[in-house]
């Protein structure tokens, strides 16, 4: 069924601000680029919600709510997650029935599993198809990461508490997302733990191979590491990304991104409290200072957009110096569109600006 939430949308040639029509914020905005659309989900109270564009990014559907299960895993990079395949929409997300009030649960659901929902025309309409977490309630800290293939392969990787301390754990989809492999783990720290609060991601080559980053704890360091695999099963060693360490007793609760400039791999990730981009095996960049750092490519070449004390910054393809983007804002999203171009979105006052960036 679908359902309509009231908003006002302010539009100049290159912006829009999707504001709450009641008295939920409008949180944590994903963007999703491919097969001639554009999408967009984000969350708002318990409920998710999604609007696409057919002229990317200029213009945008009318809200529709994909669920409300009653508690949703949001903020703090949680949150839902879109993806476009050629024949479906999935968007994927940590829910439960009733909100946990255990001690620092701060609202994740209790019990939360990573559910998925497709549509199947063009997101007028959704449908749930299971879950992807094959042990209950081990996706329940809310923080995950999807993506596919040019065949349509799905590959999903969450931070996972069935163990005694938090692993990452992942699973793998061939039809389109209606099913889900085993679970698979990805990686276990040997002092007992990975990073509890800082979400993974992922991103998958033109060959099929899975990249999983995740920020890592080992030795008293948090710091970024890389593992891939060829079949979604067996996840080659772990890489240790950036030259330097980060020697921190505390979770910063802060992942990073990843894209494919001209076939090759590049991450964008913070360390204490600069933003860093890293060719795995090359020396890493320091860009600036900041926090929630996004990363998208497209043929101009690498949009690199994170918030900080002096606003949204933008480092765009060609140029050295980082600008503003907005004087306020968090969390951003940057996805790159077909001419060249990209389309940001991030959380502003409550609302949800969303810019096409040259």
């Amino acid at each position: 069924m679908r359902y309509l939430l009231p908003f006002l949308v302010v539009i100049s040639l290159h912006a829009a601000e999707l504001k709450p029509g009641g008295t939920d914020e409008l949180r944590q905005p994903q963007l999703a680029v491919g097969h001639g659309k554009v999408a967009l989900a984000y969350g708002s109270g318990s409920a998710i919600w999604f609007r696409s564009s057919a002229d990317e990014g200029r213009t945008f559907t009318a809200p529709v709510k994909v669920a409300d299960m009653g508690a949703l895993a949001l903020g703090r990079h949680r949150g839902p997650r879109v993806t476009i395949l050629s024949d479906a929409l999935l968007i994927t997300a940590v829910v439960a029935r009733e909100p946990s009030h255990a001690e620092h649960a701060h609202g994740l659901p209790e019990k939360g599993e990573l559910t998925v929902w497709r549509s199947t025309d063009n997101g007028k309409t959704w449908t749930r198809t299971g879950t992807i977490n094959d042990v209950p309630a081990a996706a329940e800290e809310g923080l995950h990461a999807i993506a596919a293939d040019a065949k349509g392969n799905l590959f999903a990787a969450w931070l996972d508490h069935r163990g005694k301390g938090t692993e990452l754990y992942g699973a793998r989809s061939i039809d389109g997302g209606r099913t889900w492999s085993k679970n698979v783990r990805i990686y276990a720290s040997p002092d007992g733990t990975i990073c509890q609060c800082c979400d993974p991601s992922i991103a998958l080559d033109e060959q099929g191979v899975i990249h999983v980053m995740w920020r890592n704890v080992l030795d008293g360091s948090r710091d970024f590491y890389l593992a891939e695999s060829k079949d979604g099963e067996h996840f080659g060693a772990a890489r240790k990304l950036g030259e330097g360490t980060w020697k921190l007793n505390a979770c910063p609760m802060d992942g990073g991104g990843m894209a494919f400039d001209q076939g090759k791999l590049i991450t964008a990730w913070r360390r204490e409290s600069e933003i860093f981009l890293d060719r795995p095996g090359d020396k890493e960049v320091g860009l600036g200072e900041g926090k929630d750092v996004a990363i998208a490519a497209s043929s101009k070449g690498v949009y690199v957009i994170w918030s900080s004390l002096k606003g949204i910054r933008l480092l765009a393809p060609g140029t050295k110096t980082a600008v503003k983007l907005a004087d306020d804002g968090g969390f951003p999203a940057v996805a790159g569109l077909p001419d060249g171009s990209a389309l940001a979105a991030w959380e502003e006052n409550s609302s949800i600006r969303i810019e096409r960036l040259p």
